[in-house]
Formats: C-alpha cells, sequence, structure tokens
C-alpha cells in the first residue's frame, strides 16, 4: 500500500435478521411474532404484545421470508397479474380494482408484455415457480389454455371466446363498438374512418369488426384506405391521423371511430395543431371512457367500459378459486354505453 493511500474501510456484512431474533428482543414466542408480522395478531395476540413486537422489528429491520413461507405452504400469498403492452391507462383502472378486491391479505405482481405482444403461456409457466396463489390473466391469445396446462387457480380478463367453461371477466365491447355505429350514422356520418390498436388482442378484433358489420348494416362507409393501426400511444396516434388525414379528407371521411380514448386524444392534439374544426369538419370518437374524457377539449364521446369492477369482479372470482369454491357463474359479462359528448355533437 502506498504511504499516501488510507486503508479502505471494510463493507460490514449484514447479518439475516430472523424471527427468533425478534422473539428475543421482544420477550415474546417465535409464534406471536409470525402473528405480527403476516397481519394475524388480531384476537390472538395483546396489544402490549404486538407493540413490543413491532417495535423489535423496526429495530433490527426483520422482513418476513416469503419465499420459504411459500415452500413450507407450498404456494405464497402472491397473486400475479399477466398483461399486454400497459401504455393504455385504462389498465391502471382495472389493477385499482384488483388491488381493492384482494386487500392486505395477498400481494399483486404484475407481469407485463413488450408493446404489441400478447401474454406468453412459455412466460406464464416461468411465474409459476413463484408458486401464486393464483393467476389473473388480461386479453390472451386463443391458444393460451392449451399451451399453458393445469396451472391452477386462474381467472381470464377481457377474454372474449374461450367458452363458458373458463372462468372470465368479460366487457361487452361489441355492444358499445354498434353503438358507436349507431351514433355515428344517426348523426349523419356517411363516410368515417377506423383507427385501431395494434397489440393484436381479442378485444380489439371483437370491436373492429363489430364497428364494421354494423356501420356496413346502417349504410356507413368505412374505405380500407381509412382503416389504419397503430400503437396505443398519443403521439404515435397524432402522427398517423397527420399522415393518413389529407386521404382520408379526399375520400370524403367525416368522423373517425377510434379502438381507445389514446388514439382519439392524438388526433384531438393533432387537429387543433392542424386548424381542423372538431365536431364541425370531423367527429371523433374512442373508447374506454377514460377520466381525462370529459374534461378534454372538446369531451370526447367515448365508450364507457367498468375496468375498475372488471378488475374487482376477475379478483372476486379468483379468490373464490383459490378458496376451494365453485363459481355461480361464468364467464361474466360487464355492460358498456355510450357517453355523448362534444366532440361529435356541435354545441
Amino acid at each position: 500500500m502506498h504511504p499516501s493511500e488510507k486503508p479502505r474501510a471494510s463493507t460490514p456484512i449484514r447479518r439475516r435478521v430472523t424471527a427468533a431474533m425478534v422473539a428475543e428482543r421482544a420477550g415474546v414466542s417465535t409464534a406471536t411474532v409470525s402473528l405480527v408480522a403476516n397481519g394475524k395478531a388480531s384476537g390472538r395476540v395483546s396489544a402490549s404484545n404486538e407493540i413490543l413486537v413491532r417495535e423489535a422489528i423496526r429495530e433490527l429491520g426483520y422482513v418476513v421470508d416469503s419465499i420459504g413461507s411459500s415452500l413450507a405452504r407450498g404456494v405464497s400469498n402472491t397473486v400475479i397479474m399477466v398483461a399486454p403492452d400497459i401504455s393504455n391507462p385504462f389498465f391502471a383502472m382495472v389493477i385499482a380494482g384488483v388491488r381493492a378486491a384482494l386487500g392486505s391479505e395477498y400481494q399483486l405482481l404484475l407481469s407485463v408484455t413488450d408493446a404489441g405482444q400478447l401474454p406468453s403461456a412459455e412466460n406464464t409457466r416461468r411465474l409459476l415457480g413463484l408458486r401464486p396463489a393464483g393467476l389473473l390473466v388480461d386479453a390472451p391469445d386463443p391458444t393460451f389454455l392449451q399451451e399453458l396446462s393445469a396451472p391452477g387457480p386462474m381467472v381470464l380478463l377481457d377474454a372474449p371466446g374461450f367458452g363458458s367453461d373458463v372462468p372470465a371477466v368479460n366487457l361487452d365491447v361489441a355492444q358499445g363498438a354498434r353503438a358507436i355505429a349507431a351514433h355515428l350514422s344517426a348523426t349523419g356520418h356517411t363516410t368515417v374512418a377506423y383507427m385501431d390498436g395494434n397489440t393484436g388482442t381479442t378485444t380489439f378484433d371483437v370491436r373492429r369488426e363489430a364497428f364494421l358489420t354494423a356501420a356496413e348494416e346502417l349504410g356507413v362507409s368505412v374505405p380500407p384506405e381509412a382503416q389504419i393501426a397503430t400503437t396505443i400511444n398519443v403521439g404515435l396516434a397524432a402522427n398517423a391521423f397527420a399522415a393518413a388525414w389529407p386521404a382520408w379528407k379526399k375520400a370524403g371521411v367525416t368522423a373517425v371511430a377510434c379502438a381507445t380514448d389514446t388514439h382519439a386524444y392524438g388526433i384531438l392534439q393533432e387537429a387543433r395543431a392542424a386548424g381542423i374544426l372538431i365536431p364541425g369538419e370531423l367527429a371523433v370518437t374512442g373508447f374506454d371512457d377514460l377520466p381525462y374524457s370529459m374534461t378534454s377539449s372538446p369531451g370526447l364521446t367515448s365508450v364507457h367500459l367498468p375496468g375498475e369492477l372488471l378488475g374487482r369482479r376477475a379478483a372476486e372470482q379468483l379468490l373464490s378459486l383459490i378458496a376451494g369454491e365453485e363459481l355461480e357463474q361464468q364467464p361474466i359479462t360487464l355492460e358498456s354505453s355510450l357517453m355523448v359528448r362534444g366532440s361529435t355533437l356541435e354545441p
């Protein structure tokens, strides 16, 4: 060592704090520590002992060994939610509903796929190594269940087309898409465009097909060149619209139906910048009815989907399965409704 160099202080190796160490500090049994640490002290541990244990936990920095506990029980207290790209803010409402239903007894672990990718059975099988109490899977591919095989308690969200024997909570997006087509027809639009999401999830397929079918039945034209898809992102939707608008305008498009509110926000943003009058020159509709849709300028006509209720119902179904109960109704379908605002109606 060079004379000018000072000896480096060695980094202390922190010893793992155990329940026994906490029990010794608090003067109670390890069983009492376990009850307090796992939130099961109510009615089983005196208030004074609970205070002592919590002080010892705080002083020693004790953390419950959930992995060890799950190995002992064969299952953890973790619920895993597998979802496609969650760039759509709608997922925040769904997750809030899941958390509300799970309460404090279960921890929620979110596994998110890459943008444009559907939940993979192979990746989900890896998550099963964590021994979750159950799985929530949003918008899986139709082959998902066949490839996954016997995962234990599981509920699907927004996954139409899986049959009545699969526990699922779905949204009636087809009803909403038909309502949009009917509204645009009733307000005098005969040529409209459609901006789709490009994640490839079944829910977007259902929205698109229901809208196109209803539009055709109502005599509303949706030219192939006026049907585009982009990532669920305000900026990308704005760019896609800017590139498409000259051709749409030439084709006589007077309204655009969007697969999500986020797409619609992009169009409203670009239309404002380009001086396109909404709804005078172009009517715009969304899907999801996010909170901002009520206060955007103008307010966005959108299909209301009960996202928080979707998450809550799915988690409730999963908890029933975890408890070994039979579900009274499966799948559950939640209704959608059309919220009409200024983006399609002149003030």
